[in-house]
């Protein structure tokens, strides 16, 4: 590769688009000197960004709950494509967060200013808007997608598309050591530890923590032996200390990525909220759940909206019901401490999840080469181009 310094723009709107983007900058880094700006998190930054502006003002999901954010989200539009012409850099990689990204891809498509877009992690065209499917190419050079079966909605409408793999393939997950977290936090080796997962938006965790907290608080109740963590990220993790005060539960807040996975290692259930999580939580063979509710609006329009049987990955790819969806009115804390009581037992739903978690990981792969290097291999291609 050359050894002349690139200039990639990076934008991620929020946490699991930042941890895609600080491997990326790694696999980048190996094989081309690159300098990097753009937007991202924590990791991002851990790697040598300099983010723009604070992701989490970005992390907004849901209708009702995205309307009051309009006008500040305009107004960081318009910054980040001012800055992107300032920058000239050589590609402009946007990383999931369609809704903000796409913005910004259409802006400087007509500003004409011949930088290669590309957007890595395909709009989900196969729940809802199969439409966009058709228009992408307009405004985005080339996509890179996660699941093999992407790439079939975007290639008939002359979007050069590439499947890299699924980065929970390549997740510190998977390298942790449990024991190891116990011993870190003095956590005896007869305590069941639960993983509380809330999601990583501010309003997931206003909205689905206490009902999690109070389905530990029935689990605590039933069995004195458990331990509970809660593993969280920094854009949260002030309102996830503020609300887990006073709960009278023996409970672990962490915030390092180190601390997640070793939690993960470490626990004999998880409940969590519906997203990248899960998909970690399989790969490590933990069982567990997926709780989730959003305002009665946005639950309304998206029954309307969204054509699909399962909302969590796992249950989509595989095509059946291994991980247990509390969805809406579902969501109670006795629901919860129901199913994780199911888990804990190794009944029925816990050998499917088992199998589930092996083949899962059989869909998710491409190949010996991590999806990291593959992105970065595809993305330094199209700028030589």
């Amino acid at each position: 590769m050359s050894s002349a310094k690139i200039k990639v723009y990076l934008i991620a709107g929020e946490p699991s688009g930042d941890l895609l983007g600080s491997r990326l900058m790694r696999a980048l880094r190996q094989k081309n000197a690159v300098e990097f700006c753009g937007i991202g998190g924590d990791t991002m930054q851990q790697e040598g960004l300099q983010s723009l502006f604070d992701i989490s003002e970005l992390a907004v999901m849901g209708l009702a709950e995205v309307i009051p954010s309009i006008p500040n989200v305009l107004r960081r539009i318009k910054q980040t494509v001012a800055d992107i012409v300032k920058q000239k850099p050589d590609v402009v990689v946007t990383i999931d967060s369609w809704s903000f990204c796409s913005r910004i891809h259409k802006k400087l498509r007509k500003l004409n200013t011949g930088i290669k877009q590309i957007h890595y992690v395909a709009p989900q065209v196969w729940a809802w808007k199969k439409r966009r499917a058709k228009t992408m190419y307009q405004y985005v050079d080339e996509l890179l997608t996660l699941l093999p079966n992407e790439p079939q909605y975007f290639t008939p409408y002359h979007l050069k598309t590439t499947f890299v793999g699924h980065p929970v393939i390549e997740s510190a997950a998977l390298k942790a050591d449990g024991a190891e977290f116990r011993r870190r936090h003095n956590i005896a080796d007869n305590k069941q530890i639960i993983s509380i997962l809330p999601g990583s938006r501010h309003n997931e965790v206003s909205r689905l923590l206490p009902d999690f907290l109070a389905a530990a608080q029935k689990l605590y109740a039933k069995h004195p032996d458990m331990f509970f963590v809660l593993p969280t990220v920094t854009t949260v993790a002030q309102r996830v200390q503020n609300m887990v005060k006073g709960c009278d539960l023996p409970l672990l807040v962490v915030t390092s990525e180190n601390e997640r996975y070793g939690a993960f290692q470490a626990s004999s259930a998880a409940i969590a909220a519906s997203g990248t999580v899960a998909l970690e939580l399989a790969m490590c063979r933990i069982p567990h759940i997926i709780a989730y509710k959003i305002s009665p609006l946005t639950y309304y329009l998206a029954k309307s909206l969204v054509k699909i049987k399962y909302v969590n990955l796992t249950n989509i790819m595989l095509d059946r019901p291994v991980i247990p969806e509390l969805l809406q009115h579902d969501c109670t804390p006795q629901n919860i401490a129901d199913h994780i009581d199911e888990l804990l037992a190794h009944a029925q739903v816990y050998q499917k999840q088992m199998q589930g978690f092996d083949d899962i990981k059989q869909y998710l792969s491409n190949g010996n080469d991590t999806p990291s290097n593959q992105a970065a291999a595809v993305i330094l291609k199209a700028i030589q181009c």
